[in-house]
């Protein structure tokens, strides 16, 4: 992740889609399978390669980059509910240096002295599963996993088994307010995983089964499996804890600061952490970061670095969020750890859209106490800088509970050359080419791939598109194999087919009528949901919600993105929806430009009805419109002004435009305000935008 930046627009574009692709995979296999596939470590790199292509090419930042997701779609046999507040990430440092700028970014924004104080709060970053506890007058009547952000997964029951979570808040009742949602993290203690795996290994050596005994890789996936049980006295009998952190909804907040709210917390009976302190300035920060470090092994859990949050919650509310953090939190990661092992092989594995992706196979090895045998070398160009190949010694670098990544080749030898890429698909034979401007190897074979099309059929039906419960990759795989889906409008006509489904083995009556009810309840899909399933490149869930939200309807979109292969007008339409650059509406252009793609669309249509765009954005009289910020801002900066136009529901553009409603001007705008002029655009002044602002609230 240490090459240097590409030299063009394009190379940049391509690297940025690719790097979204991979990240939304691994946040899928994380959050939501409890099975990564990659270290902290590889996962921080792919992300900070994202971030760094971000910031020296702004115009080409994407509407689903990784910056605007949060987590991944919840599991399926759980219940959904939608959070009252999205439960956000952390923006990651990794140095000293880091952190520093967090506080000067802080002040920057805020518009404060480059010496002003900014209090924080400072405490480990616990290693586990987010959950958000809902208190409802001191009684709690729901709690949720974190899921993608937006809607996580009901586990009240199980939730209630754990001892750390009081079911009745401790205290006067009448002074609880009437909402308030504590957030933290489940995990297990070291001492009570080591235990658990003991006992789940004595049970089904008891059973004369020693061989198949299930046990969990680290306390993290062991919390994470524990807590997500469909049975809640499952749960009950595992040794899981809750540290809280922080809150979500709350009709009242008691404390202005974030260490007097955690206080609150504590005194009502929910645990806080014993190393949360209140410290003034970075220095201090930096100096409980070293101390946290030092006693990381001996913490009864597992912690990967430390949390610091700008401790005054009114200058909190002024510095707001970006797509999936806030502003005012920072997690300072702890360094990685490492080992040695043999590279044994590398495998090619194709993707929905045709990308070969080489896989390490590695001669088993302990790295912080778990066995990895796995991990992605990403592409041709990774191999290629690494100069591996099957045999050599390799360093592997991890941080945290998961397989790592390969930073370092021991048996380094570059006059025997580079291994040789594969010039042909492993699945159907085709060519496999890299395209002008691309990182990855993709098969040219499309829909004859037949990788490709199980790999969109289970895309189409997975968690973060359709969810359709019961229709997993496996069945997926079985039932193209056996020629009863070709295509995802045939997954709508497998009801057509129930007594041939009902014939198959390991397949009876109730669960295939259950399989068949889950799809019928898929025939008015989520407007996103359905045209992220599509597997459009550069389409990921984000880009699709701005679509929908831009355009109303899913026919709406295909019919601009058709019309633009040849309408300039409608093209400039695409572009111009926030987020979607030239890349994204090349890739829709060229989807609906394809005879058999737009005969897919019309016979998925006909099987079923997306609904139109519902927005959740609360209503202000700039909701909707496309707003435009120029000269100098007085009483807010420009970022900070940016965040409370979206927030009231609007989208900020950078130039002005036919398509501008409102533009606002501070002293020295210039050509903007000009333009604005021109064109007739209604312009008001800093104070008549502090006027819409209030009176939103």
């Amino acid at each position: 992740m240490n090459a240097p930046l590409p030299d063009t627009d394009e190379e940049a574009a391509a690297e940025l889609a690719r790097l979204a692709g991979e990240i939304a995979h691994h946040n899928r296999l994380y959050h939501t399978e409890d099975a990564p596939e990659i270290s902290d470590a590889d996962y921080d790199a792919l992300v900070r390669r994202n971030n760094a292509l971000e910031a020296a090419f702004p115009h080409l930042i994407r509407s689903d980059s990784p910056n605007a997701q949060v987590g991944a779609a919840p599991a399926t046999h759980l219940a959904k509910v939608a959070h009252a507040r999205p439960m956000m990430s952390l923006e990651n440092a990794f140095a000293d240096e880091e952190a520093i700028e967090f506080v000067a970014r802080v002040r920057r924004f805020l518009s404060l002295a480059e010496d002003a104080a900014v209090a924080l709060t400072a405490e480990p970053k616990i290693d586990g599963l987010s959950c958000s506890l809902r208190y409802e007058r001191g009684v709690l009547v729901r709690a949720l996993t974190r899921g993608d952000g937006q809607v996580g997964e009901d586990v009240t029951a199980n939730a209630r088994t754990i001892a750390d979570i009081p079911e009745r808040l401790h205290g006067t009742p009448a002074t609880f307010p009437d909402v308030f949602e504590v957030r933290g993290e489940v995990y297990m203690a070291k001492a009570d995983f080591t235990a658990l795996n003991a006992r789940l290994l004595a049970e089904a050596d008891a059973a004369g089964d020693a061989g198949k005994a299930r046990q969990f890789a680290n306390p993290r996936n062991a919390a994470a499996g524990s807590l997500r049980q469909k049975d809640a006295a499952v749960t009950a009998s595992r040794p899981l804890r809750f540290l809280a952190h922080g809150w979500g909804e709350a009709s009242t907040v008691p404390g202005e600061t974030q260490y007097d709210v955690m206080q609150a917390i504590a005194a009502w009976g929910l645990p806080v952490s014993d190393l949360l302190i209140r410290v003034d300035g970075i220095a201090a920060a930096l100096a409980h970061y070293r101390r946290i470090e030092a006693e990381r092994a001996d913490l009864p859990f597992d912690i990967d670095g430390v949390v610091y949050k700008v401790d005054r919650l009114d200058w909190q509310a002024r510095l707001g969020a970006v797509a999936r953090a806030p502003r005012w939190a920072l997690a300072h990661k702890f360094p990685a750890e490492r080992a040695q092992t043999t590279l044994e092989r590398i495998d090619i594995q194709v993707g929905r859209t045709g990308k070969l992706t080489p896989v390490a196979r590695l001669t088993p090895v302990t790295v912080g106490g778990v066995v990895v045998t796995n991990a992605t070398l990403h592409n041709e160009h990774e191999i290629e800088r690494l100069n591996v190949w099957p045999g050599d010694r390799v360093v592997l670098q991890r941080a945290g509970d998961v397989i790592p990544q390969i930073v370092e080749n021991l048996s380094r030898d570059e006059s025997r050359g580079t291994w040789p890429f594969p010039a042909i698909c492993p699945e159907c034979q085709s060519d496999a080419v890299r395209e002008e401007g691309e990182v990855d190897v993709r098969c040219t074979g499309g829909l004859i791939c037949p990788a490709q099309r199980v790999e969109r059929l289970r895309h189409f039906a997975s968690r973060g598109a359709l969810d359709i419960e019961g229709l997993g990759a496996t069945s997926v795989e079985s039932f193209f194999r056996d020629g009863l889906l070709h295509s995802p409008a045939d997954i709508f006509r497998l009801k057509d087919k129930r007594d041939l489904l009902i014939a198959r083995e390991r397949w009876a009556e109730t669960s295939v009528d259950n399989l068949l009810a889950a799809i019928e309840d898929k025939r008015t899909p989520d407007p996103a949901r359905f045209l992220f399933g599509l597997g459009i490149r550069h389409v990921g869930s984000v880009t699709a919600r701005d679509l929908v939200k831009a355009f109303g309807t899913v026919e709406r979109v295909a019919d601009v993105a058709t019309r633009a292969a040849t309408d300039e007008e409608a093209r400039a339409e695409l572009i111009a929806v926030d987020g979607i650059g030239p890349v994204v509406a090349e890739a829709l252009v060229d989807f609906f430009a394809e005879q058999h793609n737009r005969e897919a669309w019309a016979d998925l249509l006909g099987q079923v009805s997306p609904t139109p765009y519902v927005s959740t954005v609360r209503e202000s009289q700039v909701s909707g419109m496309t707003l435009v910020f120029t000269g100098s801002l007085e009483t807010v900066s420009r970022d900070e002004a940016k965040a409370q136009a979206e927030a009231l529901g609007a989208r900020v553009a950078g130039s002005v435009s036919a398509k501008t409603d409102l533009v606002i001007a501070g002293p020295g705008a210039g050509s903007k305000l000009k333009k604005a002029a021109d064109l007739g655009i209604r312009v008001i002044d800093e104070a008549g935008w502090a006027e819409i602002v209030a009176s939103a609230r």
